[in-house]
């Protein structure tokens, strides 16, 4: 089984990173979502970045660094919009994760990153925080970088198209995405 820790977007933990958790479990992984808000939860994304900006990017990522104690070097990064930055400032200091899962939001690509790491970036097309431009780079940053990049974009949605709480929400596009995930991780298991 794949171990993946799940890092929740500016809006704090709520039932998106719980229904991750869960879903990931049922297909026989093991999964967590860490509270980097300590209880703090936006009421609107406005408020997600003013609870970002009070505790600070700093914190933000020592609470996710905290979260990684105990579990394996292989485990995989996710994060869910800022939680792909999240994912991103731990990477290059996970040299043995497994596999990289970005949802909704691009990261930096580490400079040390493992020729053939898997990595799945799932996006909304188009995405109001990811602009065409932005993704297309990169792209390119990934070509060059050797890691083995798998871009999945979903026409319909809005940025945060898996969160059945919000008005971005797409039914179609959360069920292939999930599904998809779900490979991800069950291909890194068999690789185990």
């Amino acid at each position: 089984m794949a171990t993946v820790i799940f890092f929740h977007s500016v809006y704090g933990l709520r039932p998106l990173e719980h229904e991750a958790v869960e879903r990931a479990q049922a297909a026989g992984h093991k999964a967590f979502a860490p509270d980097l808000y300590e209880g703090l939860i936006a009421r609107s994304i406005e408020e997600g970045f003013e609870f970002k900006d009070e505790i600070g990017w700093p914190t933000i990522c020592e609470r996710a660094e905290w979260a990684l104690a105990g579990l394996p070097a292989s485990t995989v990064l996710a994060g869910f919009s800022m939680g792909a930055g999240v994912a991103s400032s731990l990477w290059p200091k996970r040299e043995k994760t497994a596999g990289i899962l970005l949802l909704h939001g691009l990261a930096t690509i580490a400079k040390n990153a493992r020729k053939g790491l898997p990595l799945q970036l799932h996006l909304a097309d188009p995405d109001p925080f990811e602009p065409a431009e932005d993704v297309a780079a990169w792209r390119q940053a990934a070509d060059r970088s050797g890691i083995s990049a798998e871009v999945f974009t979903y026409k319909g949605g809005g940025h945060l198209y898996t969160d059945a709480s919000l008005p971005d929400y797409d039914a179609k596009a959360a069920d292939l995405t999930w599904k998809r995930v779900i490979d991800f991780l069950d291909a890194i298991d068999a690789k185990g």
